[in-house]
């Protein structure tokens, strides 16, 4: 998959519950998409790394609520127990299809996972669907420090296979600038 160029730092996106504007510029470094890591973000943190969290109910319907009954849901029912983000969450918004927001465009141009099946349509809502469509909640992908994505890891992928991937990455990096 190729097609669009350009960094990951050319894109932007408005905050969950700030309302304001972030330029993915200002985060240079490792990014990272998933909504529930703060373990990996305070261990990866001081590495460079910032786990980018994106809302969207495309995928069974499972993120109905408005803007302001995002986090307290997170917090009271899903994850719940007391969950609050320590990573910047962005709003609601689509990551596939015609609406889907531009930097989903550009990751998953940049970085196809073919082979795996979409799922059940009559829980998808989005169109047209396609190979390289993000599969469903909880995909991730990596974004080096150039800002081109390195990564992209299926929704069942384990955490501690991601992180594992991280570092490998990273010691290739830091090799290589050796």
């Amino acid at each position: 998959c190729s097609g669009h160029n350009g960094t990951i730092y050319n894109y932007h996106a408005k905050t969950l519950n700030e309302s304001y504007t972030v330029n993915f510029s200002d985060l240079k470094g490792y990014t990272f998409q998933y909504a529930e890591l703060n373990a990996l973000h305070e261990q990866m943190k001081p590495l460079g790394l910032t786990i980018l969290g994106f809302p969207c109910n495309q995928f069974g319907k499972q993120e109905p609520g408005q803007p302001h009954e995002i986090l307290p849901g997170l917090k009271h029912v899903r994850p719940g127990n007391g969950f609050v983000p320590n990573f910047p969450l962005f709003e609601k918004g689509d990551v596939n299809g015609k609406d889907e927001q531009e930097v989903f465009t550009f990751l998953k141009v940049r970085r196809c996972l073919f082979g795996d099946l979409l799922g059940d349509p009559a829980r998808l809502f989005w169109g047209p669907i396609k190979l390289s469509d993000i599969k469903w909640n909880f995909e991730k992908f990596l974004v080096g420090p150039d800002g081109k994505p390195v990564m992209r890891w299926h929704p069942s992928v384990s955490v501690s296979e991601v992180k594992a991937d991280i570092h490998k990455h990273l010691i290739q990096l830091y090799t290589q600038q050796l």
